[in-house]
């Protein structure tokens, strides 16, 4: 393999990947799917009243299961 083929192989995955990268994000605007970096979300959603009821019963049998691995292990 000369240097000129090992050359377009390697472009031809950056270029690749940069482009699979982009499809992906813009679907993902256009779905209104949460971006892979967090922080990069340009607009905060507030959480809804069944949502924070969802997440707040999800922590508290997550408590309890904390405390029963806990009395389980001591």
């Amino acid at each position: 393999m000369n240097l000129d083929m090992i050359v377009k192989m390697v472009m031809r995955r950056l270029l690749g990947k940069a482009v699979n990268a982009g499809v992906d994000a813009g679907l993902g605007a256009l779905s209104g799917r949460k971006s892979r970096r967090s922080g990069h979300e340009g607009r905060a959603q507030a959480e809804t009243p069944a949502e924070a009821e969802a997440r707040a019963e999800r922590e508290r049998i997550r408590e309890i299961r904390q405390a029963r691995r806990a009395r389980r292990n001591s």
